[in-house]
């Protein structure tokens, strides 16, 4: 029996997707269930499984093309699997768009190189990097070929051009209308970190055999945030028009770099959650950040967002707001630092933290505040616990 394949139906604040990569050719067997196609949507990746078991026939819509919810991808025919595998000469398969052909290599064999009319140490260079005579213009007397003719060639650099994938676009596009719509400033501070790695390290072993994940430095921040959200609500706020939308619940988002690029799950309800919740949904998120799972829910309904720069060796920087929210904490790298404590220098674990916002809606002193209830927080963890 014939099977359409169609593109699933797309959330309302999806218009369209993009066909990402065909994992099946027409001919090859698909066992029930099994990825056929990802779409690529301004947020995720949506997986096309095959109805049942079966035979890719023909493919409708190759890489690269945009789709709407509904769209015929590819007709599906339903089939057992092969006692034995078919010869390849027996499918007949439908045309599919080509890959790009592989950028050629820069080393070519010398004796294909052709050198007349090249100085020695022309030829020499030409023959490491498979340099044509032809591909080089001589500038010597007669037209010979001089040595910084040769290395004119051998030093342009290669490039490729390759299209934004729709995450990359919309990233870019929401980072261009969060610079030309919202009054952003930014204010730092930083905070000693000794306390907290020393929680860590007395209890990594016991925390782990008990809640199965490790206790992470991001969990003490989202515990933190959460805590100075409460105390500074129009942090947790948003624009809408001439209003603003005070948010009753605490999302906070954790940006995650992926291989699609980045990324920024949401925790919900963070001011319900302990730090092993936290340490475990962040984990989670990671590996379906990794493998392309991350669903559209997952993406949505975020009020805070916290992003960690640090994780890359960032030691300063100016996050840029997720709109529509109204701000954004940036952590940094951690870096033994000399401070004054009780009148002694000592060494201590440091970070600067900043804060982006909406200077339309949140006045300075708001997220000075804010930073410093942070800071407060991280250095004397016990005021979490005393919801101080």
């Amino acid at each position: 029996m014939s099977i359409e394949i169609k593109v699933p139906v797309l959330p309302e604040s999806v218009a369209d997707a993009t066909v990402a990569t065909w994992h099946k050719q027409p001919g090859d067997f698909v066992a029930r269930d099994e990825n056929i196609v990802d779409l690529e949507t301004d947020k995720v990746v949506l997986e096309v499984p095959a109805p049942t078991d079966g035979y890719l026939k023909e493919i409708i819509q190759g890489e690269g093309e945009t789709v709407l919810s509904d769209q015929i991808l590819a007709k599906f025919e339903e089939g057992e699997a092969p006692a034995e595998e078919v010869a390849p000469e027996e499918v007949v398969a439908a045309p599919v768009t080509p890959a790009a052909a592989p950028a050629p290599t820069a080393s070519v064999s010398t004796a294909q190189t052709n050198t007349t009319g090249a100085s020695p140490a022309a030829r020499k260079i030409m023959s490491e990097n498979g340099i044509d005579a032809s591909q080089v213009t001589g500038t010597g007397r007669g037209g010979r070929i001089t040595k910084p003719n040769a290395l004119d060639v051998a030093n342009t650099p290669t490039t490729e051009r390759v299209p934004m994938s729709r995450l990359r676009q919309m990233v870019a596009n929401r980072m261009i209308e969060a610079q030309s719509t919202a009054a952003m400033l930014t204010s730092f501070n930083e905070v000693d970190l000794n306390a907290v790695m020393a929680i860590r390290k007395k209890y990594k072993e016991e925390f782990i055999e008990k809640h199965g994940v490790k206790l992470g430095l991001m969990s003490f921040f989202v515990k933190a945030a959460t805590e100075a959200l409460k105390k500074f609500p129009i942090i947790n706020a948003a624009t809408e028009g001439t209003d603003i939308i005070y948010n009753k619940n605490h999302h906070i988002g954790i940006a995650v770099a992926s291989p699609r690029g980045l990324v920024v799950p949401v925790l919900k309800y963070t001011d319900t959650m302990g730090l092993a919740d936290i340490d475990g949904g962040i984990r989670n998120y990671a590996i379906a950040a990794r493998d392309g799972k991350l669903a559209m829910d997952d993406l949505q309904g975020g009020t805070f967002t916290i992003t960690n720069g640090g994780s890359f060796g960032s030691l300063m920087s100016t996050p840029i707001l997720n709109a529509p929210q109204s701000a954004i904490l940036g952590m940094h790298t951690i870096k033994q630092r000399p401070v004054v404590i009780d009148g002694e220098i000592v060494a201590r674990p440091m970070m600067y933290i900043a804060l982006t916002y909406d200077h339309r809606i949140i006045d300075g002193k708001d997220a000075v505040l804010f930073l410093v209830a942070i800071k407060d927080a991280l250095e004397d963890p016990a005021r979490l616990l005393l919801n101080l």
